[in-house]
């Protein structure tokens, strides 16, 4: 029995060895070194090209130098002094277009950067549609990453509209939505009322309370 288990010894040991050289030899490849330099500077190239868009996407005038109307008279707004729409409002506020047009956490932002660099595509090889249409409306998680407390404390009449929109939305494929009722561009309302038009909200009122009836129950 010595002599096989020797042999069969003797046999793996060659074939560790006759793996070891078939992987040095791939390593040692002049093509493959050439491949992971190609895929390191995809890499280098691809981590600062976000590091830049991102860092560049922080000021306003970055993104107001791609766009005509309407959004060259929303930037004029929001540097103008007083706040004459919410999204001005949020300006005197420090806020920035991306903090508004980027979803929660780095997934948001990612998610935001990519749509930027396509909109930049189309900008620079003139395929842009001007006036801009909107593809990407601004979602609910862009808005409550900075107003979580809205919806989940104070649940007084004043605000039981923000405290019933979940179980609206549940039940409703065509349910309002922040932007419904909180509209960054529009002038309709007064900075007293929040720059709530007071006729769009008593609609969106109504349309909840069909669905989910008075009260929320």
């Amino acid at each position: 029995m010595a002599p096989k288990n020797s042999f069969r010894a003797k046999q793996i040991a060659a074939e560790k060895a006759a793996q070891k050289a078939r992987r040095d030899k791939i390593l040692k490849s002049p093509l493959l070194r050439v491949g992971l330099i190609i895929l390191a500077i995809g890499v280098l190239l691809s981590a600062g090209g976000f590091t830049y868009a991102a860092n560049q996407e922080s000021h306003d005038e970055f993104c107001a130098s791609c766009h005509t109307q309407p959004e060259t008279t929303y930037f004029e707004r929001a540097t103008a002094s007083g706040a004459v729409d919410l999204a001005s409002f949020h300006k005197a506020k420090e806020t920035r277009c991306i903090d508004c047009h980027s979803g929660n956490g780095l997934s948001g932002r990612v998610s935001a950067e990519l749509l930027g660099a396509h909109n930049a595509f189309l900008w620079y090889t003139h395929q842009a549609a001007q006036p801009a249409q909107i593809t990407q409306p601004v979602g609910d998680e862009n808005c409550v990453k900075c107003h979580t407390t809205t919806l989940t404390q104070n649940p007084a009449m004043e605000n039981h509209f923000h405290i019933f929109l979940s179980r609206w939305q549940g039940v409703d494929p065509n349910a309002a939505g922040c932007t419904t009722c909180h509209r960054g561009h529009t002038t309709n309302g007064a900075q007293a009322n929040q720059f709530l038009d007071v006729a769009t909200v008593q609609v969106v009122c109504e349309s909840c309370h069909r669905a989910i009836g008075e009260g929320g129950e």
